[in-house]
């Protein structure tokens, strides 16, 4: 039996066909040019000062098969730790600052989540996966999961009813976290209201990983990025990669110094830096293609990694795993149909269907220490990228 990426392609190319990105004015793109200099000259700023929101950032915008902006600013690696006395960083020698540049990886984060929900929903089109099926159906020894009814759909609505987290990050094994995370029970009725947590990934991962019988980076590796030509995505550890945090108690949950290349949420990094909720490495050029393959129906250039149809219940209200219209960082594109997603770490993408626009932004804004999140800067890119559309 051929493996989904080769099934995916040998059908695309028979089938489907859509453009690949190219990079193009303003005009070529169908957008403003005055409103795409004010977005450019307001990413810039995001870098400066002394507290600047990120060290650094990456942020690629675009419609249609066109990449109108493609920017760096500041430093994919600036500090060496973080000074709690002066509640700032302790910069690396100056000649040894990083600079951001396009190629420049990021630790993903929750953007993660989108891959894996890509994964569920690659199996839901090959059959194999029921998107109202049980998880205690695929997954027995989730005891919790299976005495509860969640199903597929709960995990991919963040409908469960479990917890955002669980501490398996201080488990002394991954015996222990496993029987942690199968023992967890919902604190509400699954199908109720929508409570968001890692810990729907982890045991779609988990579900995934029994139906397919491979690891989810080789899901991700062969389903998605290596038929897309994603060749800057994967699993960590990811060398050249911006710089995440000083993680350190008691701001962060485990004690590991300064991190730069290896996973940043602590549950991935204890869990062997593959997780369906975080531990994904890419460049926002790579984002750009994921972006344009959905807004495309699935397709880009001669691959096809989902139909259309999956695409659209891919992201039809209420989305799966990917949010919908959420103006707290979607700004003006969201309200009709915008679907993307935000990272811990200073990540963020949000395309808008109805304009066949979309917009990545990476930065890493923990480095050197996490802070509660800011995310006017995504929203404001947003609304930019919106303007210019209509303003074109």
């Amino acid at each position: 039996m051929p493996s989904l990426a080769e099934s995916d392609g040998r059908e695309g190319s028979r089938q489907l066909s859509a453009p690949r990105l190219r990079p193009g004015t303003p005009e070529r793109a169908g957008l403003d040019p005055e409103e795409l200099d004010r977005l450019v000259r307001e990413f810039r700023r995001l870098t400066d000062g002394d507290r600047p929101w990120a060290a650094g950032a990456v942020l690629v915008a675009g419609r249609g098969p066109v990449i109108a902006v493609e920017e760096s600013a500041g430093w994919a690696a600036r500090y060496s730790a973080y000074d709690e006395e002066t509640d700032a960083g302790v910069e690396l020698p100056r000649g040894a600052w990083v600079p951001a540049t396009a190629s420049t990886p990021f630790d993903l984060a929750s953007l993660t989540k989108l891959f894996t929900s890509v994964a569920a929903v690659q199996q839901l089109e090959r059959g194999t996966l029921g998107i109202d099926a049980r998880v205690g159906a695929y997954l027995p020894g989730f005891t919790a999961a299976a005495e509860y009814g969640i199903t597929v759909r709960h995990l991919l609505t963040h409908t469960s009813g479990l917890r955002p987290e669980l501490p398996l990050h201080d488990c002394p094994d991954d015996r222990a976290r496993l029987a942690m995370l199968r023992a967890e029970k919902p604190v509400t009725a699954p199908g109720g209201a929508r409570t968001y947590s890692d810990l729907n990934m982890l045991l779609l991962q988990q579900v995934l990983e029994r139906i397919t019988r491979r690891p989810l980076d080789v899901l991700v590796r062969d389903g998605i990025t290596r038929p897309l030509g994603m060749t800057a995505t994967g699993f960590g550890p990811c060398a050249g990669a911006a710089a995440t945090e000083d993680q350190r108690r008691p701001w962060a949950k485990a004690d590991r110094g300064m991190l730069r290349g290896v996973v940043h949420d602590e549950n991935a990094w204890a869990l062997g830096g593959v997780a369906g909720h975080a531990g994904l490495f890419s460049t926002a050029g790579d984002l750009a293609v994921f972006c344009r393959t959905l807004l495309a129906g699935g397709s880009y250039g001669t691959a096809r990694i989902l139909g259309p149809d999956y695409v659209e219940l891919l992201l039809s209200p209420p989305g799966l795993g990917f949010v919908l219209d959420a103006p707290w960082f979607m700004g003006a594109l969201s309200g009709h149909g915008a679907a993307g997603h935000t990272g811990f770490t200073g990540t963020s993408l949000v395309m808008d269907p109805a304009t066949d626009t979309f917009l990545v932004l990476l930065a890493n804004t923990v480095h050197p220490r996490r802070r509660p999140p800011d995310n006017e800067p995504r929203a404001a890119a947003a609304t930019r990228l919106a303007r210019a559309v209509r303003g074109a």
